[in-house]
């Protein structure tokens, strides 16, 4: 019987996890209905966010590239760092779109 109560318990949990991921890397929306409406500080402090979240994307994927070398890499820690970069590259997109003007063609 799938749909049961078991699998509902198993989908709420993951959406726990996925909003305590979320959550703890700031990937709620941070507000701005639209670019146009940014001011320039609004913008300057997404550029420095957009900074610092690439470059921990490339450490993560350093330390995952060096963990691979490794005679005997920890599985599990390997699957949350590659968890980490997925959500990073989420914010990352996220913010390339609030900072990118839409264009209409």
């Amino acid at each position: 019987m799938s749909g049961g109560p078991r699998s509902l318990a198993i989908t709420a949990r993951k959406d726990d996890n996925f909003h305590r991921a979320s959550t703890a890397l700031n990937l709620t929306p941070i507000g701005f209905s639209a670019t146009a409406n940014m001011t320039n500080e609004d913008e300057r402090e997404l550029e420095a966010e957009l900074t610092r979240l690439q470059q921990e994307h490339r450490d993560l994927d350093a330390a995952i590239d060096a963990m691979h070398q490794s005679p005997a890499p920890d599985l599990l820690r390997l699957q949350r760092l590659k968890k980490r970069k997925l959500l990073l590259r989420d914010r990352i997109a996220f913010i390339e779109d609030q900072i990118t003007p839409d264009i209409i063609a």
